[in-house]
């Protein structure tokens, strides 16, 4: 929990620092060389991953955007096109991977709700001509990080899983914050992704892990991933010290995320009532929330960030977007408390 006289870190959670539980599992985690498929640490937890999303294989990586560029790579050509979202986290966030690493071509889509329409997909599919790239994949987010952490519902992928199928299009979904939906929802992951050809989702995002990701798919891509792996710097020798807080993660970080669900409401209400102040998406979806005061720039953001960092509260500026507030497992009721004193001093100063 937020230690009292420390500031109140909404910045992301990825600031977290691993459970006491999750610092003797990595002191005693069995180790193997990895890259020899010889830890058993990973392997477990790679098993553990795939059957807990209902796929045939898991590749453990040291990040969210590894995963996220090695299903693109294993699944596409170069010179092929994916559709994506123009407010994604793999268009906005991870340095242009797909077209620099894999000539992979994104064509960024205006996002409805936090997804594509099945409009977005059919209207887009590239004819067979030799002067245009060949539409091969889909990537879609759950939960939707730019959105503010909207949670996308089976009702709203349907259509585009429909569609993309129809095209015989490959399906990635960016599940970095994937059990903040399956808790949203009161829906099991494997069902949320169950018509995904590959999914990632992130072990130090609101999971409290120090290190890594998952990426989940087919027996066929995983193999290909572990390949794309290497290439990239990713494979590492005893990483069953990370393993295995990832393993403690599954079990008893997943359960409690609907604490942060309720602090991030309470925020957001305690933030929505001050005067000039708009807090997106309103009620909150899971962890995440956008905060707006009218007719302010983003110069004035960056200058908010600034402020109400010396006042104890540290939070993101995301340009026109506003600030965006993060909360995790390191923050509790008297943190919120703090939050809303500070933004009640910063906006009506």
């Amino acid at each position: 929990m937020n230690p009292p006289n420390s500031k109140v870190d909404l910045r992301s959670d990825t600031v977290t620092h691993p459970t006491e539980e999750m610092l003797e599992a990595m002191r005693t985690a069995p180790l193997g060389d990895d890259v020899m498929g010889e830890d058993p640490t990973i392997n477990l937890l790679e098993e553990e991953s795939a059957q807990l999303l209902g796929k045939e294989a898991a590749i453990f990586v040291p990040s969210g955007t590894m995963a996220n560029s090695i299903a693109i790579g294993a699944q596409t050509r170069p010179g092929d096109e994916i559709l994506l979202m123009e407010d994604s986290h793999i268009f906005l966030y991870e340095a242009g991977g797909s077209s620099r690493l894999w000539g992979v071509h994104p064509r960024p889509i205006s996002s409805t709700d936090g997804c594509l329409t099945a409009e977005d997909i059919n209207s887009r599919i590239r004819p067979d001509d030799p002067h245009q790239p060949i539409t091969s994949m889909v990537c879609l987010e759950n939960t939707h990080n730019m959105a503010g952490g909207i949670v996308v519902s089976p009702e709203q992928m349907a259509p585009v899983i429909t569609a993309a199928k129809k095209h015989s299009l490959r399906l990635h979904l960016d599940g970095a914050r994937l059990f903040h939906a399956q808790a949203a929802l009161d829906i099991p992951a494997a069902e949320l992704v169950k018509d995904f050809d590959s999914i990632s989702f992130c072990l130090s995002k609101g999971l409290s892990c120090p290190v890594g990701s998952i990426l989940c798919g087919d027996q066929k891509t995983i193999s290909e991933a572990h390949r794309l792996r290497k290439l990239l710097g990713g494979g590492m020798r005893q990483a069953g010290v990370l393993a295995a807080a990832g393993r403690v993660a599954l079990a008893e970080s997943v359960p409690r995320l609907k604490d942060d669900h309720r602090r991030c409401q309470i925020l957001a209400e305690g933030l929505a009532n001050l005067p000039g102040i708009e807090v997106s998406p309103n009620p909150t979806h899971s962890n995440i929330v956008f905060i707006r005061k009218a007719g302010s720039t983003a110069e004035d953001y960056d200058r908010h960030q600034t402020s109400l960092e010396e006042r104890g509260v540290q939070v993101f500026s995301i340009g026109p977007r506003g600030l965006r507030a993060v909360v995790h497992r390191q923050i509790d009721d008297l943190a919120i408390e703090r939050a809303l004193e500070a933004f009640s001093a910063e906006f009506q100063s």
